[in-house]
Formats: structure tokens, sequence, C-alpha cells
């Protein structure tokens, strides 16, 4: 299949219900992911959490690929926007964690949804791919149900606060370059392994730099919860979970995909609760009921969910492919 067919066909393919339940699975474990990342935190500062389980992730995924047989080190035209994905994907990191030093984490957690946002917009102008006024409506539900299960903080903030408000939004909109970048290049075309090789070896060293600007260190040997959090980040997170996704990814709309995220703060907050006893304020409830209304509309089999142009030179705009190696 070429490049056009193989990218119009993942626009307009229905999520199955495989496909749904990996998603639902995928945010679950991402939302208890920020839970493994504060349980390591008194022994491992976050960046070199970063750091230590995209390094051992790598390994992983080298591993996977030698086992499936994959091609890691092919010629295949995909290094360049192996690259920009790579870039995007560790300064991600960089913004989330720095922006978390001066912006709470509630208001973080809801910012860093203008992702699924971000998403739309570029699918539209990129791939394509067409939202109707319904299913933004849904995504705005969607919003609207993390941000009340998150329980905003009042707007009376300083521009230290605002700081880390907008490093957060820049962490955000990267998850979603990170995203386009592999739905608009011969990415799509590479295996999932080299598509996460690419992101995870390229984030690395910047992590790694982040980390070494920011005086942080390890002072003390981890105890075991630190090191069973790490374990959890680098095998399941980094190692299973981001190539299941890039799997989807590359057979599914970017669209109807990236509005399931929503769901991952949610069961941030329901983790929290069983295993580090916060609070849920009853207003969780409805959030959830506001999230789940919102994939609804987003997701509605029986809706011409997307409209897509047969040839993608007929695109206003496209991002172009890499010629060379």
């Amino acid at each position: 299949m070429s490049s056009n067919r193989l990218k119009t066909a993942s626009l307009g393919r229905p999520l199955s219900a495989t496909a749904v339940a990996l998603m639902v699975m995928l945010c679950l474990s991402w939302g208890f992911n920020q839970i493994a990342i504060k349980f390591a935190l008194p022994d491992i500062p976050p960046l070199l959490q970063a750091t230590i389980r995209s390094t051992g992730g790598l390994v992983v995924i080298m591993l996977v690929a030698w086992l499936r047989g994959v091609p890691m080190f092919k010629r295949d035209g995909t290094l360049k926007a192996g690259l920009l994905a790579g870039v995007f994907f560790g300064l991600e990191f960089i913004l989330v964690y720095r922006g978390l030093l001066y912006t709470t984490a509630s208001r973080a957690v809801v910012f860093l949804y203008v992702a699924p946002f971000v998403v739309a917009l570029g699918s539209k102008r990129f791939l394509g791919e067409q939202l109707s006024g319904l299913q933004w409506g849904g995504l705005a539900l969607s919003f609207a149900g993390v941000a009340l299960a998150i329980g905003v903080p009042q707007a009376s903030v300083d521009a230290t606060v605002i700081l880390g408000d907008i490093m957060v939004v820049g962490g955000g909109i990267l998850w979603a370059a990170t995203t386009l970048a592999v739905k608009a290049t011969r990415l799509l075309q590479a295996p999932a392994e080299k598509t996460l090789a690419y992101q995870i070896a390229v984030s690395i060293p910047i992590l790694a730099l982040g980390a070494a600007v920011s005086g942080e260190s390890i002072t003390h040997m981890p105890g075991p919860v630190a090191l069973a959090s790490m374990a959890y980040q680098t095998f399941w997170v980094v190692g299973t979970t981001f190539l299941i996704w890039f799997f989807l990814i590359k057979s599914y709309s970017a669209s109807k995909l990236s509005s399931f995220t929503f769901m991952t703060p949610l069961f941030g907050v329901i983790g929290g609760y069983f295993v580090m006893h916060d609070n849920l304020t009853p207003a969780f409830a409805g959030a959830a009921l506001l999230v789940m209304a919102g994939l609804y509309l987003v997701n509605r089999p029986s809706d011409p969910v997307l409209t897509f142009v047969s040839d993608p030179s007929q695109a206003p705009i496209r991002m172009s492919e890499p010629k060379d190696h």
C-alpha cells in the first residue's frame, strides 16, 4: 500500500472494540504512572527518573524488535522525522517536569490536556482529517470533566505560577506534535518499535542534560518502593504501553485516539484515592460523566465522523516527508 493510501486508511478506520479496550488500559496505566513517579520522588528526582526509564525502556524496545525480527537499522527515509519526533518527545518531559516546580499538579494536569485539541487542529491541517461540530463539543465536554475532577484552583495566581502553566501547555503541544509527526511523515510506515525507539533514544540525552542543568542527583540508594516504581515506569509504561500506543496511532484516527486520553487524569485521581488516600470530591462522579459523554460524542459510530481527502496533495498544507535516510 502506498504512503498516501496508508495514511488515508488510518484516518478513516473506525475504532474497534479491541482498540477501545486497549485505550482504556493505556489510560489506566498512565494515570497510575503519575502515582509511581510520586512514590519514587523521595529517592530519585523527576528528570533523572525520566532519563532512567527511557534508557531502560530503549533496551526493552530493542529486545522486542529483535524477538519480532524488526529491521531497526534499515535505511527507509525515516531518520529526519524520527529525530524530530524524538526532540518533541524529550522536550515535552522537560517542560512538564520543570513546569511542575512552578505550578500546582492540579493546574498542570488540566493544562497538559490541551493536547487532544492540538491533535484535532493539526489533523485537520496536516492530515485532511475533519471533526464535526458535535465532536468538537465532545472534546470540550471531556476537557471540562477533567477540570472538574481535578478541581482547578482559583484564578488569583502570580507570574511564577503562570510561567509554570505556560510550560505545561508547551508540553501538551509537544505531546500532540509527536503524535502528528508520526501520522504525517514516513514514520507512519515504519514499525512501531522503530518509531518509539527514535523518540526514546533521542530523548535520553535531552533528559540527562535537563537533569544535569537542574542539579539533580541521587544521594542515597533508592528503597524498594522507588525501585518498584521505576520498574513499572520502565518495563510497563515505556516498554509496553508506549509501544501499544504507537501501534494504535499507525492504524486509527489520531483525533479519536487522543480524545480517550482525557480518561488518564481521572484514573490518576482514582488511583490517588485508593493508593495514596487522597480525597475524592463529590464533583468527581459528574466529571466522569462529562468525560464519558465527550468520548461518546467524539466516537459516535453512526456519524460520518471524519471527512478526508482521497489524495493528500489536495489538503491545504502537508508536512513534508524526508527524502533521504
